[in-house]
């Protein structure tokens, strides 16, 4: 299968799920978009990556594990966003000491908060991409816009939020259901899942 490699196009927040953002990734030579929800905590700490200037008085977990894989001579070469099973993104950390490679699970939203501060390049495989990719309608007049930018324009919030986030899965569960679906999330490690599930029992 073959890698398609992506950047960092922005962050859109969720005007129906509290508390997640949308991270967008850009297909490098193409014009498909990848949006993965992702947590406000996750948000934060890619959102300072990205924005160079802004140095948090103590280091993040991020940074943390930056600087505990400095000491160690430890580099993350690559991330890879390998597998999507029924919405959630599966990655691997590419990693590399003397001169030895493993390959480490990851959270994608944890892998890609280390590799804005490894430098290190993003890849998904094509399938994936042809499976989950969409489309943005770009606004002619921001057409030029730093590819880096933070916050996504809000003319294309909604097509995101469409394809990031879906319908409403679970407004016509019972709460029996939904308690049993938030065990099950959180048995699984899909935190994204389990805060859908807990706002909605909190809408209740």
């Amino acid at each position: 299968m073959s890698l398609v490699r992506l950047n960092i196009k922005g962050i859109s927040y969720s005007q129906t799920q509290n508390g997640a953002y949308a991270l967008i990734l850009n297909e490098v030579d193409g014009d498909r978009k990848l949006p993965i929800v992702i947590g406000a905590f996750e948000a934060q700490s890619i959102a300072i990556a990205l924005e160079k200037e802004i140095r948090p008085p103590r280091p993040l977990t991020h940074d943390l594990f930056k600087n505990f894989s400095d000491r160690f001579d430890i580099v993350i070469k690559q991330v890879i966003i390998h597998k999507l099973v029924d919405g959630v993104f599966y990655s691997s950390l590419i990693c590399e000491r003397d001169n030895i490679e493993e390959i480490i699970d990851a959270r994608t939203s944890d892998a890609i908060a280390l590799a804005l501060r490894f430098k290190a390049p993003i890849f998904t495989y094509k399938n994936i991409l042809d499976k989950a990719g969409i489309y943005l309608k770009v606004n002619p007049k921001k057409e030029g816009k730093d590819e880096d930018s933070i916050l996504v324009d809000d003319l294309i919030a909604e097509e995101i939020e469409t394809a990031a986030f879906g319908e409403d899965l679970y407004k016509d569960k019972s709460l029996e259901d939904l308690h049993n679906l938030l065990d099950e999330a959180v048995n699984n490690e899909d935190y994204e899942a389990a805060a859908k599930i807990r706002d909605e029992i909190s809408k209740r």
